[in-house]
């Protein structure tokens, strides 16, 4: 009895060690497929990105015909540069009359209203008791003079800042493309703290990966909420119909379903001011992955449809949208370089090999600008926010994941697993950032 007692014992430690080792390596497997296809995805087009229009001799001619443009700030409690980013628009070189601005002011000190009234603009103060960025411009559109024809919106920040030719340049540019819609290129003002430098090369990877990479294919560039440029008739129509928020993935929605070729200006840009604090990259996070993915679930049903018409613009809009976030994707690959090793060696390979395809992608999107003497610790400091905020909500995880397979028993598997993929933010943080337009 004893032998046998013991031989049961090694085998049940051994059916123990089997199990443990099936389930890392079906995590190692789903991780490093979720992982590889961003990968894959970004190195594509940070290569592609390399060979921009500007290079191949394309240069910028002056139209003899000249757009009227009704420029839009979208101004929420930005007392503090809202005024010099209006004086940047004012200060236009392009022919005066051939412009206006129109500022929406949202819950701004009564002041700061008093010295735009003076200014030669048309100032409207919604009053709306849930503003989001997409009732604002809603409203805006509602309230603009009747009496004048556009032939442009512009689509600009409280917080931006133009060079003098901005208008002029984007008049140019934009009739000789002959699209609807254009988005100019987005730069950081300033990167005086870990948080806006990450955001600065973040922000100019996307340019380089999702604008740049993109149109020297053929292919639409994405959006910022700033920056662009859209046909006034177009867009006069298409806003009202916007329900979520933030109006941006929709409107790229309804842009690759009416066939308009989103075009990106490189040469021409909007100088802005982006997030400087750790609290509110999370929150900025937090509602792009939920702006995401509500984008993919909502455009899903026409895939089959893109994919019988080879309708590659929206087909890559919905790979786009399928793909993880960079900080996110940065975390996963750093915690299994160093934790795999330790457990099972040749599960680890590659993920080292992964790693240097991810350094080797951003390498090549980021511009020399940016590559200063802090561009490793700006790097390593893209994963630190993720632990960092994994570890500062423990609470709100564990009820995710618990809501999340309690999902799955209720509402089927997709519900739970959209559930425990919102790890990251707490219901707070996603309703402040709801109401936060700007």
């Amino acid at each position: 009895m004893p032998p046998r007692t013991e031989a049961n014992g090694r085998h049940a430690k051994q059916n123990t060690l089997t199990s443990d080792m099936t389930l890392i390596e079906i995590i190692d497997i789903v991780c490093f497929t979720i992982v590889a296809f961003a990968t894959a995805y970004m190195l594509f087009f940070a290569v592609c990105s390399m060979w921009s229009r500007d290079e191949k001799g394309e240069t910028q001619q002056k139209q003899k015909q000249q757009l009227r443009f009704i420029v839009v700030v979208l101004a929420h409690r930005q007392d503090r540069t809202v005024i010099q980013t209006v004086n940047s628009i004012l200060g236009q070189s392009y022919v005066q009359r051939q412009f206006d601005v129109t500022v929406i002011s949202d819950h701004q000190r009564e002041m700061t209203n008093m010295r735009l009234a003076q200014l030669p603009v048309t100032l409207i103060t919604p009053n709306l008791k849930d503003a989001t960025r997409t009732k604002l411009l809603q409203y805006a559109m509602l309230h603009l003079p009747r009496f004048k024809q556009y032939d442009v919106v512009l689509l600009l920040n409280g917080n931006d800042l133009v060079d003098t030719d901005y208008i002029e340049r984007l008049n140019n540019t934009y009739v000789s493309s002959g699209t609807k819609c254009m988005q100019t290129h987005v730069v950081s003002r300033r990167r005086d703290t870990p948080v806006a430098r990450l955001e600065a090369v973040a922000g100019e990877i996307n340019n380089s990966i999702f604008r740049r990479g993109h149109v020297a294919i053929g292919l639409s560039a994405s959006l910022c909420n700033t920056g662009v440029a859209y046909d006034f008739d177009w867009f006069n129509q298409a806003i009202m119909k916007v329900a979520n928020p933030d109006e941006q993935k929709e409107m790229e929605a309804m842009l690759m379903r009416d066939h308009i070729f989103i075009d990106y200006a490189e040469n021409i840009h909007v100088f802005d001011e982006k997030t400087r604090h750790e609290h509110d990259f999370s929150q900025t996070r937090s509602t792009w992955v939920r702006q995401q993915r509500l984008a993919f679930m909502s455009n899903m049903r026409y895939l089959p449809s893109a994919l019988l018409r080879r309708d590659y613009d929206l087909i890559d809009k919905l790979l786009q949208w399928l793909l993880i976030p960079r900080t996110t994707m940065m975390a996963i690959v750093m915690l299994m370089d160093v934790t795999l090793g330790f457990v099972f060696f040749s599960l680890v390979i590659k993920w080292w090999a992964i790693s240097a395809l991810v350094l080797l992608a951003f390498a090549i999107a980021t511009p020399n600008y940016l590559v200063d003497e802090h561009w490793d610790n700006t790097f390593l400091h893209a994963p630190l926010l993720v632990y960092k905020r994994f570890l500062r909500k423990p609470v709100q995880i564990t009820k995710n994941i618990q809501d999340g397979y309690s999902a799955m028993a209720v509402s089927g598997w997709l519900g739970g697993i959209r559930n425990i993929l919102h790890l990251g933010s707490s219901s707070a943080d996603e309703e402040s950032e709801e109401q936060r337009p700007g």
